[in-house]
């Protein structure tokens, strides 16, 4: 088709206007899909970050120093202030250790490290309501710790939960927190005695927090402590015994009793 000059000029504004116009909604469209994302995390916090992923990746394994703090403000392009607020939060998290004059060195984490966060975690959120969530955990795990002790107890563990039996059956009556102290203990012997460190890590704060239920029990309950005592000694003659399903049986009778006693006395107070 034939397009006078200045038609022909027009033409082409038009398709230009046209493909300029088609650009934008394009380029709209893409911000709008990719939005950025953003952080609300500060300076100190990302420096943080980055270096924990390093020693998660164990690019920088336990042992190893890290660089200088001048060294780490180059890398990071970063202030003085906000590397060492990153490096004070990391030390308080056991995953570094600062030593003046000879700098900073990766470390390695502890169990007692993991149990001490868990046990600070779980006394901030105690109360009445946490008491059954714990019990309904119980319920879930410890029958079968009492089966893997069963299993996996050595001589040492069983003479450990009977020493704790006679240790509770003399205890003074009248000494109720030291009742509940070794009550708790005898729950950390059975886990203990499944040789698995990743029950010991789980368990032992949870256990931890029971003290303070156990106390009330055993101050305002009659016959509780002779109940308890009762069921500690099916659990250990099973784990002495090696019998697996016994063990469990037992623990869950225990627990089930647990959840009688709280549901009975503690729930509406």
């Amino acid at each position: 088709m034939y397009f006078s000059g200045s038609t022909q000029g027009h033409k082409k504004l038009w398709y230009l206007y046209l493909t300029l116009l088609l650009a934008c909604i394009m380029e709209n469209s893409m911000n709008e899909i990719f939005k950025k994302i953003g952080t609300t995390q500060t300076l100190s916090q990302k420096i943080e970050r980055n270096i924990e992923r390093a020693i998660r990746e164990k690019k920088l394994p336990i042992g190893s120093k890290l660089p200088s703090e001048r060294e780490l403000c180059e890398m990071f392009a970063v202030s003085r202030t906000a590397l060492r607020e990153a490096l004070r939060r990391l030390s308080a998290r056991g995953l570094i250790q600062i030593k003046k004059g000879s700098g900073m060195v990766v470390t390695k984490i502890n169990m007692k490290d993991a149990i001490d966060s868990l046990n600070l975690y779980y006394d901030l959120k105690f109360d009445v309501n946490l008491i059954s969530q714990i019990i309904e955990l119980r319920l879930a795990f410890e029958p079968e710790i009492a089966k893997m002790a069963a299993q996996n107890r050595t001589d040492e563990d069983l003479a450990g939960l009977d020493a704790n039996m006679i240790e509770f059956s003399k205890c003074d009556p009248d000494n109720t927190q030291l009742e509940s102290d070794i009550d708790n203990r005898f729950h950390l012997g059975v886990a203990r005695a499944t040789g698995n460190p990743f029950v010991i890590v789980t368990m032992e704060p949870v256990h931890n927090l029971l003290p303070r239920m156990r106390n009330y029990i055993y101050a305002n309950i009659e016959g509780e402590k002779e109940i308890t005592l009762g069921y500690h000694k099916e659990i250990v003659n099973a784990i002495r015994e090696k019998d697996a399903e016994r063990a469990y049986d037992k623990m869950q009778a225990h627990l089930d009793r647990n959840m009688q006693v709280y549901n009975k006395f503690l729930r509406n107070t």
